[in-house]
């Protein structure tokens, strides 16, 4: 099961990376059961090898060697969220931009349906690297799929690995659509929103739309067997 694991780890970080959702930086995990889970070693996504190993971290205990500092972050959103079995930490760049002025994007289309009314801003530009930040982190979270850290990238969490990394995709889908919006606003065009009604028929995953979104980001990679 660990392995596997690891190696869904792996998919997910070269996705992430060849979308250009993450850069030098960034990891995610996968849950192994309610006390622990395996996360990316602390080296860039888009370098992970095939059955290179991932680091087992304890939900409740000091991070292993080799774990990023900010895998405290994981370590808090698990504990807070037995619902969630994968997360992604990752630098999406139209994200970033809008966060550096306290904005994220709103719900206005397909992908920032998922996330209506909108995804948490976490207010400190600062790097999560002690147990307070992280439980901060955990607790703006909440119980919604994202969460954006002001000029620092963001969270995105899921059911599966796969689920947290089609959702971090999308979310920087919903920043880029939230810029070119804003732009056309500026010229004298409209916000349209989302009403509640209409996010929540929309945000679906009926239809196979997460297994055809995981497939169309890890298209070619040297460990995929199948969609899931």
């Amino acid at each position: 099961m660990t392995a596997d694991l690891a190696r869904r780890v792996r998919i997910a970080g070269r996705a992430l990376a060849r979308a250009g959702l993450v850069h030098a930086y960034g990891h995610c995990s996968a849950r192994v059961d309610r006390d622990r889970f395996v996360v990316s070693p602390a080296r860039p996504l888009g370098l992970l090898a095939p059955s290179e190993p991932c680091i087992e971290v304890a939900i409740d205990r000091a991070l292993p060697p080799g774990a990023a500092g900010e895998v405290r972050i994981h370590q808090a959103v698990y504990r807070r969220r037995p619902d969630v079995g994968g997360i992604c930490r990752a630098q999406p760049p139209s994200t970033v931009t809008l966060s550096i002025a306290r904005i994220t994007p709103r719900a206005r289309h397909g992908s920032s349906s998922y996330f209506a009314p909108g995804p948490a801003l976490w207010d400190d530009p600062a790097l999560v690297r002690d147990d307070a930040a992280a439980a901060g982190v955990a607790e703006a979270l909440g119980r919604g799929p994202a969460v954006v850290l002001r000029g620092n990238g963001a969270v995105t969490v899921g059911a599966t690995i796969e689920e947290a990394t089609v959702l971090c995709w999308l979310l920087e889908d919903s920043a880029r659509v939230e810029l070119d919006l804003r732009q056309i606003a500026g010229s004298g065009g409209s916000l349209t929103e989302l009403s509640g009604a209409e996010a929540e028929r929309r945000a679906t995953w009926e239809g196979g739309l997460l297994e055809r979104m995981w497939a169309h980001l890890t298209h070619g990679d040297p460990e995929v067997h199948s969609y899931l």
